[in-house]
Order: C-alpha cells, then sequence, then structure tokens
C-alpha cells in the first residue's frame, strides 16, 4: 500500500503542478524546437476508424517504435508498462508466449482477451481453447491495441477485451527498402530481425524473418525461435484495395521446469528437468478486402485460417519427484508425449454506414462471422527415454484421443447517436450461435478402448451493450456497459478421469464489462487516463463431489459443474507528463518525462460452492461449504508501474519500475505452499528495468537493455502442469545490446 500512496501522491502533484503552470502561462505556444524526443508512445483509438466504431470504450494504443524497452524478447513487463492493470505470467526467458490479463482476470496464455494479429484470430480456438500459444515478435510489430471490456459486441464475447497486434507495414513511398535488428546478450543470446519492403502506387509489400535462440538464464532453459511473415497489398483504385499474407512461427524451448519453496529459496536457477520440451509449429493466412462504395458506405471482409500444432514431451512427475534413472530398467523413466492439432477457418465481412440525422453524422457499424475450427488432441502417449525433442511414441497409439469442434455464426451492430456536438450514445447489440462438440476415447483400459460420451452444446446467445461519451475541448468522459460470456471450454467437456461426471446442463460463464473514465490531453504536456471499473463473472465452472442419486448409502462422484460467480471491481490510472514542455526547459536539455499505470483491484468469489470429505466407505459424509469473499486466484490487488524517460536528439533511456502485489494460486486461499509448490501465496514483487537507444547518421541505431537490474528474486505463477509442476520463477538480471540498420 504505502507504494500505491508514492504513486499517487506522485500524480496528484503533477496534476497540481500542471494546473497551476496553465493559470498562469494560459496556452503554451512553443518555438518549432529540433527533435528530441520520440513521438508518443501512447494514443487511443479513434471514435469512428475504418469501419470499426470506438466511442465510449475504454482503448489504449501502445506505439511499439516510440518506447524504450527490451522488444528482443517480448517483455510484457517493459512492453505494457503504460497499460493500467495488466498482470503478466513469466514461463521463461525466451518470450516465446505472451501470458497477460487485465482487470483482475487469468493471465493464462492471455485467454480471457481475443488475441487477433491484424484484426483476424490467432488463438487455437477462440472458444473452445483460447490459448494463444503463438504472438508475433515485437520487433515485427507497430502498434498493439487494447479495447477492454467493451469489445465483446465487435469481436466476440471475451470477458478482457480485444488484444490486436498490428504488423508493420512500408509505409514510405519507397520501391525497396531494408531493415536489420541484431542483437546478443546473456546466456547466449542471439537474434537477428531481417525486413525489406516496398510501397509503390499500385503495390505495397513487406516480409520480415527473424530467429532468437538462447541457452536460457535457468538450467535446462535454451530455446530456438523462427518467425516469417510475408504481406502483398494491391490497390486496385482509391477505393478498393485486397492483400493477402502468410505467417509462419516454429520454436522448440527446453522447459526448466517447477521449483519446490525450498529450492526456489536456495537457488532460482537451478532445474531439475533437463529432457522436458515444447514446441508448436503455427502457420496462420489471411486474404482481406477495403472497399469504399461510397463516402457513405465502406466495407472489410477477412478470409482467415489456421493450421498448427501443439507438442510436449517430458518427465510430467511434481517438483519433490527427482527425473532419475530407474534401476529396474537401468535407464530414465519414459516420457509423457502430448499433442495437439489444429484446423480452424473464419470469415468475417464488416461494413460502416455514414448518414445524417437533423444534420448530424450517425455511424453504424455492422457485421457477420462464420467460423469453424477443430482441434484433435492426442494425450498421455508413452515417449521414449531420452533427453532430446521427439514426438514419437513407443506405445501402439495415445490412450487419450479426442476430437472437438467448434462451429459458429455471429451477427453484431452498433451505432454511434452523435446527439449534440459534444455527446454520443452507442447502443450495440451481438448474436452468437456456437456448437461445441467431442468425441473420442478417454482411455484404455487392458486392451479395451474407454470411449467419451459423444457431447454436443448448442446456444443461442444475445448479448447487449451501450457506451458514452462526453467531450470537452482536449478532454471526454466515457461510460460503457457490455454484456460478456466465455463458452465452455474443452477442458470442461472432458472429465479429468473416467469416474466423474459432466453435467448435461452445464451453462457458458456469463456476465458484464462497466466502465466509468475521464481521459484527455492537458495541453501538449499530460497525458491521462482514469476510470473505475466493475466485472461481473457468473456460473464460474468447477468440480464438486457428490453422491450417487443424492444417496449417503451410495458411492459418490466428481460433478463438472456451474458452482458460482465472482465480482471484479477497482481503479485504473494512467498518466504521461513532459516535465521539460510544462516548465519551458531550454532544449538542450533534452526532454524529461515520468510516465505511470496504477490498478487497484479487489476480485472476490460471491458465490462459490465446495464440498469436504470426512469419513470413509461406507461411512462417507460430506459437508458443502462455500468460498464467499475468497480472493479470486492469480489476482494481484495491486499492479503499478512509473518509469522515467530522458531524450535528446538522437537519444533515448527510461528507467522503469513494476511494483505486483501478493497473490492467491488457489480458489481457496491457500497461505502455505504446499510440498508440490503447486498451491500457496505467492509474494509480491518490485522489479526494475533499464532500456536505452542511440540513432545515428539518420539509419543506423545502438540499444541497450538491463532486465530487471537490481537482480531481484520473485516469481509470478505456480503450475500444476505446463511447463512444469511447481513454483515458476522470474527472469535475472539480463544484459542485451543490439545494432540496426535501415537502408531505403
Amino acid at each position: 500500500m504505502k507504494y500505491s500512496l508514492l504513486i499517487l501522491s506522485t500524480t496528484i502533484v503533477l496534476n497540481t503542478l500542471t494546473a497551476q503552470k496553465k493559470d498562469s502561462i494560459g496556452v503554451l505556444n512553443l518555438a518549432p524546437v529540433s527533435v528530441v524526443s520520440k513521438k508518443d508512445a501512447m494514443e487511443r483509438l479513434k471514435d469512428v476508424d475504418g469501419v470499426y466504431i470506438y466511442s465510449g470504450k475504454k482503448n489504449e494504443v501502445i506505439n511499439i517504435g516510440n518506447i524504450d524497452a527490451n522488444l528482443v524478447t517480448n517483455n510484457s513487463r517493459q512492453v505494457f508498462a503504460r497499460v493500467a492493470g495488466v498482470s503478466i505470467w513469466e514461463n521463461d526467458g525466451s518470450g516465446t508466449q505472451i501470458s497477460i490479463g487485465v482487470r483482475g482476470l487469468s493471465p493464462n496464455r492471455s485467454w480471457e482477451f481475443n488475441t487477433r494479429q491484424n484484426g483476424y484470430d490467432m488463438s487455437s480456438d477462440v472458444f473452445g481453447y483460447p490459448e494463444a500459444y503463438y504472438n508475433p515478435p515485437i520487433e515485427a510489430v507497430e502498434k498493439i491495441q487494447f479495447v477492454k471490456g467493451g469489445a465483446s459486441l465487435q469481436y466476440g464475447s471475451q470477458f478482457g477485451g480485444l488484444l490486436n497486434y498490428i504488423l508493420k507495414r512500408e509505409n514510405q513511398n519507397k520501391p525497396f527498402t531494408y531493415q536489420s535488428q541484431n542483437s546478443i546478450g546473456s546466456y547466449g543470446l542471439f537474434s537477428s530481425f531481417n525486413a525489406v519492403g516496398s510501397n509503390t502506387n499500385r503495390w505495397n509489400c513487406y516480409a520480415y524473418q527473424h530467429t532468437r535462440k538462447g541457452n536460457g538464464w535457468r538450467e535446462n532453459g535454451q530455446y530456438q525461435v523462427s518467425n516469417a511473415h510475408a504481406f502483398v497489398q494491391y490497390k486496385i483504385n482509391a477505393n478498393h484495395k485486397i492483400s493477402i499474407e502468410y505467417t509462419n512461427m516454429n520454436y522448440q524451448v527446453q522447459q526448466s521446469g517447477g521449483l519446490t519453496d525450498e529450492q526456489f529459496a536456495n537457488n532460482h536457477q537451478q532445474s531439475f528437468r533437463k529432457r522436458n520440451w515444447f514446441s508448436t509449429p503455427w502457420n496462420l493466412a489471411a486474404i482481406c478486402l477495403d472497399s469504399k462504395l461510397s463516402e457513405k458506405l465502406s466495407f472489410n471482409i477477412k478470409l482467415f485460417g489456421l493450421l498448427a500444432e501443439r507438442n510436449s514431451i517430458g518427465f510430467v512427475a511434481p517438483a519433490t519427484v527427482k527425473d532419475t534413472v530407474n534401476n529396474s530398467q537401468n535407464d530414465f523413466n519414459n516420457r509423457q508425449v502430448d499433442r495437439d492439432f489444429y484446423k480452424n477457418i473464419g470469415l468475417e465481412w464488416r461494413g460502416l454506414l455514414r448518414y445524417k440525422i437533423f444534420n448530424r453524422e450517425q455511424n453504424m457499424a455492422f457485421g457477420t462471422r462464420i467460423y469453424q475450427a477443430n482441434t484433435i488432441r492426442k494425450q498421455r502417449g508413452k515417449g521414449d527415454s531420452g533427453s532430446d525433442f521427439t514426438t514419437t511414441i513407443v506405445s501402439n497409439k495415445f490412450p487419450t484421443e479426442l476430437d472437438f469442434t467448434t462451429k459458429n455464426l455471429a451477427f453484431f451492430i452498433e451505432n454511434q447517436f452523435q446527439i449534440t456536438d459534444h455527446f454520443s450514445i452507442t447502443p450495440g447489440l451481438r448474436y452468437e450461435n456456437i456448437n461445441s462438440g467431442m468425441q473420442g476415447r478417454l482411455s484404455i483400459s487392458g486392451n479395451t478402448d474407454v470411449a467419451a460420451t459423444p457431447n454436443s452444446i448448442t446456444r443461442n446467445i444475445l448479448l447487449g451493450g451501450i457506451g458514452l461519451n462526453y467531450k470537452l475541448s482536449t478532454t471526454d468522459f466515457y461510460a460503457n456497459f457490455s454484456q460478456a460470456f466465455r463458452p465452455v471450454l474443452f477442458s470442461d467437456l472432458t472429465p479429468s478421469a473416467t469416474t466423474d461426471i459432466i453435467d448435461q446442463n452445464l451453462k457458458d460463464a456469463s456476465g458484464f464489462n462497466a466502465d466509468f473514465g475521464y481521459r484527455g490531453n492537458i495541453s501538449n504536456y499530460l497525458s491521462f487516463d482514469v476510470d473505475l471499473f466493475y466485472i461481473q463473472y457468473n456460473n464460474r465452472i468447477g468440480t464438486i463431489r457428490k453422491f450417487v442419486d443424492d444417496d449417503i448409502n451410495k458411492s459418490t462422484y466428481q460433478s463438472r459443474s456451474n458452482l458460482g460467480k465472482s465480482s471484479n471491481k477497482g481503479l485504473e490510472a494512467s498518466f504521461d507528463f513532459s516535465i521539460s514542455k510544462a516548465f519551458k526547459l531550454s532544449e538542450k536539455m533534452g526532454n524529461f518525462n515520468v510516465f505511470g499505470s496504477l490498478a487497484l483491484i479487489d476480485a472476490t468469489y460471491s458465490d462459490f460452492k465446495i464440498t469436504t470429505i470426512t469419513g470413509v466407505a461406507p461411512s462417507i459424509v460430506l459437508k458443502e461449504g462455500n468460498l464467499k469473499g475468497n480472493k479470486v486466484e492469480n489476482t494481484p490487488s495491486q499492479i503499478h508501474n512509473i518509469g522515467f524517460t530522458y531524450a535528446i536528439k538522437g537519444f533515448s533511456a527510461t528507467l522503469q519500475t513494476r511494483i505486483n502485489s501478493a497473490v492467491y494460486t488457489d480458489a481457496n486461499n491457500t497461505e502455505a505452499p504446499n510440498a508440490a509448490a503447486t498451491t500457496g501465496k505467492i509474494e509480491g514483487y518490485q522489479v526494475s528495468d533499464f532500456s536505452a537507444e542511440y540513432k545515428f547518421l539518420h539509419n543506423y541505431n545502438i540499444k541497450f537493455s538491463i532486465n530487471n537490474f537490481t537482480n531481484t528474486k520473485y516469481a509470478t505463477r505456480r503450475s500444476g502442469g505446463y511447463p512444469g509442476p511447481g513454483l515458476l520463477p522470474g527472469e535475472a538480471r539480463t544484459f542485451i545490446v543490439g545494432f540496426g540498420i535501415k537502408l531505403l
């Protein structure tokens, strides 16, 4: 709490100083100066942008080229520092996966977001398995768009909103450009990003290739990453253009595994797993058509597809069990192999109609979506006893082999009614038809397959929402209410044991997001955004033990069902204050900026049923309880970032600190860790980073980063499975230096 008061006090003082400065000098009229700093690191989406409406929605855009951060290994802590309320999970230092959440929602591979690249889906299955195993290399990204909460109508139903990576394109009118950024760093890190582009009257082409490898900061943590992307756009005429793009990613990551709390305290860099590996070959493709039929009507069509895999092999026992030679077979134990195969295709058609009512321009966004996804899941295969990465199994087949399908048809409409020059109302509706199906084999008993009970769930859901916006001269008030839901996941349809029962009336998680905020700019030296939020999360799914036929004289079973609800509420605030501009310091001194993001989050269960068991058969006694009042797991009550940036001519540097409070890792709010370190409280942490860049001769740069320069020992999560059961340490101090060139 002392850190929040410090940051909040700093913000209040800065606002007070800026208010006094404005009263005394009025509007600042600065003479033209030479470039001493980068452009704005953050911006907001326009009320109407292309075929999208963002009026009344909480949104933020990170301009990647305008921040000093470690982009080489996709350091989430630095990249998202200016976005309030972003919680982060760190698996390793490879940067292969970005796992973030907002407003107290789970960071697990960003699965509470609708994750997109250039506006189309990139996760494994948006509804059944929305985990984002893929993310583009941040060096290839131009902007990252956030729309919190209020994105559920235009993009999909997720509680977290939209997370959209906009990749770089060649924006200059040049027949050929070339860019290269090469870096080396601690623990054998080497990274190379190379891109070529061309932009002429009719054609716009861009392609990049990125490789990264290293030994990892922990033992048994080596990785190799490869990314490639190609984009070609043809401008038919001034109002019509068509493009095609393709993305390929592949990586192999050695998984160091989790640690017990004692092992973490002794040496958080050690590892007791050297035979565990993970890989996700990923292929994305999209065809896009943009058309402006008239000044009043525009539309966009995206046809997109995904072919991808998730492959893991390893010794997956708890951290308390060492991976040693089995004396009976004079070799290591066989490893477990798990594989997923994803095949998805989708079509989105969006339009924007501009029209007038009483001579005021109104905007209507509308569209439809058709989507089909198929996941083949093969699990618990008996792998070899070796140490290298392989997906070969020594048994005849995988004990578990399931076929999941998802079919989706959706329609949406939103209309921005401009009531006055200052005030607008944007109501909207979204209709979703979703069918989720499952069939296949759960396990093998002896030589007999244990078939899964074929299951199919169809639902028709209507979501509503409304946004309000009131504009002043350079600031505005906004408010938004949007219903949301989380479809039943594949894991919810799959019993963890053959005796478990899935509730046939299992419902999707439902609820809503609500925002009220004030944002804008004061003169040219202060940008800010402050908002209150509330998330209601109903029909949470969990497992509860019951008697067969509710008869205490019969045996018990585990029932997977809707058990309760939770609510997340809090305050978010962010600011960027230019000390140099506010106090009219000489340009010779350079530009001094202070930025910060503050989040206070209260996420609690208002109703969540559990059972406890006493006695032994046949005298088993079940007692039902409730976790009402408990904190939602993996939700920090405070997430604060504060940083200082200094820039002069071609040089810029940023020093920033993240303050993250403690979290519980289970709904029971267990304080002390268990022996396997899969449950128990994780203490809060404070981590600082430094990044700098020097640009010279117009086309060259040198970059330098120190991550966690105080070498703080911390952890962000506990794992019950992937990427290894136990406590997962955050990255230790690392250094990175790079050299870049751009030829025009």
